[in-house]
């Protein structure tokens, strides 16, 4: 007999729906090797770990990396310790460490790529100046890059509470970049996923910011390898796209319009850091070696 689940209805009550058949989807050859896609995976919590909500987070290790595995072996990237991990919502700086530590160590192993991120979420957005904000970032880009693993810097909501002008975001992110020893993927998050990051880049207007934002690119493109954009706004994605700097990639994570992103256009295309990679791995491990090489 087919097994059924109750499944709410607009009028409130429950109907039966029965799951269609289960179709194994059989391992698509070869691995694309022109676009880039990075899953941000998410942590397995310890199911039967003795923690309340107030306590370090306790995480199932084994569940935890082999999904990682899972992911190498379909061809992608690994972006761990991002904030789909509830990083400061959850999983802290100490405990972050131990999975960047891990993960880097299995990636080596795996032969596999894998960037971590690094941000300021050991500090307390409002109590800190310019000073704190960057030694925060100093001090877990330098465990990251200790570890061996490539950067991304992550956006501060510290530095949002304290900086009050664009110069103030070029002086700290400058410094950072400066210090890096390979180049890094930037991080712009906006306030529809972080209200906190409301006029990043000193700009509340997108505009403005997106030119702050090319501007501390432009200075330091040697130390960018891209910047992944969540504003959840395709044209404006597309429109930062195509002036980056030579060589400076554009990493999609408009969870609405990423298909269309990664696919392109005549001028070009984005690749990809996406959370949803992490649920739909192997549909979309399928499509994207199917699709054959890219333009640039």
């Amino acid at each position: 007999m087919t097994e059924q689940v109750l499944l709410p209805q607009a009028d409130g009550s429950l109907a039966p729906y029965a799951p269609g058949r289960h179709v194994p989807l059989d391992e698509p050859p070869g691995r694309p090797k022109s676009q880039i896609a990075y899953a941000a995976a998410h942590m397995v919590a310890d199911p039967l770990a003795d923690v309340d909500p107030t306590s370090r987070a306790a995480l199932d290790w084994e569940a935890t990396m082999a999904y990682r595995r899972y992911l190498w072996s379909l061809g992608f990237s690994l972006a761990e310790a991002m904030d789909t991990d509830q990083r400061g919502m959850g999983l802290d700086w100490e405990t972050t460490k131990e999975p960047i530590r891990r993960a880097v160590a299995e990636a080596r192993s795996h032969g596999a790529e894998i960037a971590c991120c690094a941000g300021t979420d050991h500090v307390r957005p409002g109590d800190s100046t310019l000073e704190d904000v960057t030694a925060a970032y100093e001090e877990q880009c330098g465990f990251v890059e200790g570890e061996g693993g490539r950067v991304i810097l992550m956006a501060s909501c510290a530095l949002a509470a304290v900086a009050e002008k664009p110069e103030e975001y070029a002086e700290v992110y400058g410094g950072i970049l400066a210090q890096v020893s390979s180049p890094v993927i930037l991080h712009w998050l906006g306030g529809m996923f972080d209200p906190t990051l409301e006029g990043y880049w000193g700009h509340r207007d997108l505009d403005d910011a997106m030119e702050v934002c090319l501007s501390i690119i432009g200075d330091h493109a040697e130390k960018v390898d891209g910047i992944k954009v969540s504003l959840l706004d395709k044209d404006r994605e597309v429109e930062m796209r195509r002036r980056l700097p030579e060589g400076v990639k554009m990493y999609t994570d408009d969870d609405f319009n990423y298909p269309e992103l990664i696919r392109g256009d005549e001028e070009g295309f984005s690749h990809a850091l996406l959370g949803i990679f992490d649920a739909i791995a192997r549909h979309s491990a399928r499509r994207r070696r199917a699709r054959g090489p890219r333009r640039r």
